[in-house]
């Protein structure tokens, strides 16, 4: 049997490297090593992904000429998003590495999915333009444009190597008229336009610390966010996630987390309700989803913490985990803030 050939692919000026057989897009195999490349539309027509071969040889791909003029080329420059090696190559390329080196874009999407996970939480996937992609780091989110001038922001649930749709949990307010109107009047193939990603809740990965992870209701969206991308790109660091609602239906997707920690050693999680009825059978941890953090651990200083709930909770955990040592800077939250206008 033939043998498969292995091309390494090095990235300056950060001196990154990963391996490819070549059968992917450049930009498909810096992503699935844990690099994060800038890119746009993954299919050739923004230039977003525009980098220089410093050596070695390309396959252009499916390149578009608007976007790859033939003087670019003749300059060595490739469109990482299409291009596949076909020798060792040395890249001159941007990598991202924190929110800002994300650019923040106006979309259109389409509703391509409305499913009712609970009576008051809707999951929304929203399928983007053909030819564009919306890069993003898992745990930031989106505002919704409305036509009255208004926004409404909605963290991403999904991770960005799963960006075929964006995935959003929406949880039904009392009074909200955009909520109101996703239950009430929405419907598949509505169009819609967000701006964004914006945010800095997302996965500090250069930390070593063990990570422990606090959501409250669907505070779970860009927790799923963090930690399928962290599954995905192989970190292993100690995870324990605890989720919180006041019933058992205010855990909406409870086999998805118990599925994360059941495939993954290095996962624990942990399901806390606060008001749990006698119809809820429950004989898991009670009590506020924070402090059953605090049952479980008397010293905090060497954790990482990310926290996504309603702004109680989340005032609530700040100054209780920092009592308990953990370092403020060590602390990373987004408060779940509802408009009902």
């Amino acid at each position: 049997m033939a043998s498969v050939a292995s091309f390494r692919v090095t990235l300056e000026p950060s001196g990154h490297s990963f391996a490819t057989d070549g059968s992917e897009t450049i930009l498909q195999a810096a992503l699935d090593a844990g690099l994060t490349l800038p890119y746009g539309c993954r299919n050739g027509a923004c230039g977003a992904c525009k980098g220089k071969v410093l050596d070695g040889l390309v396959d252009h791909g499916a390149a578009q000429d608007q976007a790859l003029p033939t003087a670019d080329r003749a300059d060595g420059q490739a469109l990482f998003c299409c291009a596949r090696p076909l020798s060792d190559l040395v890249l001159e390329c941007r990598e991202v590495g924190t929110a800002k080196d994300i650019p923040v874009k106006i979309m259109p999407c389409r509703v391509e999915k409305i499913e009712r996970v609970a009576q008051d939480v809707i999951i929304l996937s929203l399928k983007l333009p053909v030819n564009e992609r919306l890069q993003f780091l898992a745990g930031q989110y989106i505002e919704f444009l409305l036509k009255d001038g208004k926004r409404r922001a909605f963290s991403i649930a999904n991770a960005p190597h799963d960006d075929g749709f964006l995935q959003l949990h929406v949880r039904l307010i009392a009074g909200g008229k955009f909520t109101g109107h996703v239950f009430a009047g929405m419907k598949e193939k509505d169009i819609l336009r967000f701006q964004g990603p914006y945010g800095s809740f997302f996965l500090r990965e250069e930390s070593t610390r063990p990570v422990i992870l606090v959501a409250g209701g669907t505070g779970f969206a860009p927790i799923k966010a963090i930690v399928e991308h962290a599954i995905h790109n192989h970190v292993t660091r100690p995870m324990e996630f605890y989720w919180g609602a006041r019933t058992r239906s205010g855990l909406y997707l409870p086999d998805l987390p118990s599925g994360w920690a059941g495939a993954n050693s290095h996962i624990r999680y942990v399901p806390v309700l606060s008001e749990a009825t006698p119809q809820d059978a429950w004989t898991g941890r009670g009590g506020l989803v924070h402090r059953a953090v605090l049952d479980d651990h008397a010293d905090l200083s060497g954790f990482q913490v990310y926290a996504c709930g309603a702004p109680a909770m989340i005032d609530a955990a700040r100054t209780d985990f920092l009592a308990r040592g953990l370092p403020a800077e060590e602390f990373f939250s987004d408060a779940f803030t509802f408009a009902a206008g």
